[in-house]
């Protein structure tokens, strides 16, 4: 059996930056076991799965190590190959995944990504939480990741953490985040998520589910422009809207090919 495959850099219009995602399109689900085989053999953050069923687009995300509830960038990443290579023609597909419905617009040349709003709330400054990040704390909250807000974009940048100490605390991952020190962006953030294979993601859309109504709050703007800055990079656009956030990016196609099973 062959299956075909498509990496994608998400969120970037070039190569080289923003998040790589392998797509495959598959007519019917592998196992379990084989999917978490094939993406721990492509060791990318994310690994997207897609099969065609009555409600829409199924779609499911492994990292090199786990199956995730949700991941943006695998899904912009996906949305991309299903229009640009097998030729959708609707404006939005939509996706059911683990955390329920979602769905991706091409909207003013970039992909919209339609999530889940997941508000923080507060959790408090610890001294494991300081000891895995060393660098000084401003406040400490969670959703479905540990959100940590810096005094600065440079302390983001700066980080360096403990990956082994993030590993064991028990959340997913760690989310670090301060204020845009310049007038480009409204907030950057990074993110490190050790336990599930992933030391630092480059460009990880889920976090902006809680960074968004994070920030929108914070700075009293609804629309917001954010940057993760890992090495890599990447540029994602957002909008808060009431329950939902909207999260645009764009993409481009790396490079496609064959996976041979026996």
């Amino acid at each position: 059996m062959q299956l075909e495959f498509h990496q994608v850099d998400a969120f970037s219009d070039r190569l080289f930056a923003g998040n790589p995602a392998m797509v495959y399109r598959l007519d019917a689900w592998l196992s379990d076991e084989l999917m978490q085989h094939i993406a721990t053999e492509h060791n990318l953050s994310e690994t997207a799965f897609v099969v065609r069923e009555a409600q829409g687009w199924h779609i499911r995300w492994f990292t090199p190590t786990h199956e995730v509830p949700l991941c943006g960038h695998a899904t912009l990443a996906s949305a991309h190959v299903l229009f640009e290579v097998y030729g959708e023609t609707a404006d939005t597909i939509d996706f059911v995944g683990k955390s329920g419905p979602l769905s991706v617009t091409r909207e003013n040349g970039r992909l919209l990504l339609d999530f889940p709003a997941m508000p923080p709330s507060e959790v408090g400054v610890t001294v494991d939480v300081e000891r895995a990040l060393g660098t000084d704390i401003v406040d400490v909250l969670g959703a479905a990741e540990l959100l940590v807000v810096l005094e600065s974009e440079q302390a983001v940048r700066e980080c360096k953490p403990d990956f082994a100490a993030i590993a064991r605390l028990p959340w997913p991952g760690v989310i670090v985040t301060a204020k845009g020190d310049g007038e480009r962006y409204d907030f950057v953030s990074r993110y490190f998520a050790p336990a599930i294979g992933i030391p630092e993601d480059p460009v990880t859309g889920s976090t902006h589910c809680s960074l968004i109504p994070y920030w929108s709050g914070r700075l009293n703007k609804f629309s917001l422009t954010a940057y993760q800055c890992s090495a890599r990079g990447g540029e994602l656009f957002c909008r808060l809207e009431g329950d939902r956030v909207k999260i645009g990016g764009y993409a481009a196609l790396v490079a496609s090919g064959t996976l041979r099973l026996g």
